[in-house]
Order: structure tokens, then sequence, then C-alpha cells
């Protein structure tokens, strides 16, 4: 019989879930504030004190506006991937490469708990 763990204790899903709840907590709490700040169009009412950098203004408000954006949408599938991590320690798969079928290391799930390959997977990329 082999050695290979197939899957993770109750004890070991049960801080992978913690440690995602609390990363989910985190990237929506940053979501909204990426929302925030690309949604916020007030001015405070200095359109009129220098006309002269205008253009330069809107033009650095609108690269603003589109970093955050991507910042948002990054954001967005980073809490996506937890939740489905989530969900594969409900359906008893998470952990469990989808290229070799083998769990993926404790510490690479602790640093990166949405992974769905192992370092060994990911380097044949």
């Amino acid at each position: 019989m082999s050695d290979v763990k197939l899957k993770f204790s109750k004890e070991d899903l049960q801080e992978f879930r913690e440690i995602i709840e609390k990363k989910i907590a985190r990237a929506e709490e940053d979501l909204l504030l990426l929302k925030e700040a690309y949604k916020n169009d007030a001015d405070n009412g200095t359109d009129d004190t220098s006309p002269s950098f205008k253009s330069f203004d809107e033009g650095s408000d609108v690269m603003n506006k589109e970093a955050n954006v991507q910042l948002a949408i990054r954001q967005e599938k980073f809490i996506r991937d937890l939740k489905n991590a989530l969900l594969r320690i409900e359906n008893g798969v998470y952990g469990v490469c989808r290229v070799t079928g083998k769990l993926i290391q404790k510490e690479r799930l602790k640093l990166v708990p949405h992974a769905t390959l192992s370092i060994e997977a990911k380097r044949k990329q």
C-alpha cells in the first residue's frame, strides 16, 4: 500500500477553511475600497482653480480609474477563486492537484489557499 495521502484530515480542512474565510473577508474589504476609488467622481469643487492643467488632470484621472478597475477585476477573480476553494473543501477534493492527482503541499496551500496545482505541475506548465 502506498504512503501517499489522498485527502487532508478534517482538522487540516478546518484550518484551511479559516485561512480562506479570513482572506475572503480581507479581499472583499479591499474590493470595496477599490470600487469606491474608481466610482468617486468628486472633484471637491476645484473645476475652475487651475484650468491650464485640466487636460492633464483628466488624463491622470482616467488612468487612475482604469488602473483601479483592473485591480478590482483581479480582486473579484481572487475572491471567486477563494470561494471555489471553499466549495472544493465541501466536495472533499480540496488540496488535490488537478494534474497529478496528488495532494498539494500543506505549506503551499497555507500561502496560496486557492491553488489547484502542485509545485510539480506548476513547473511543467
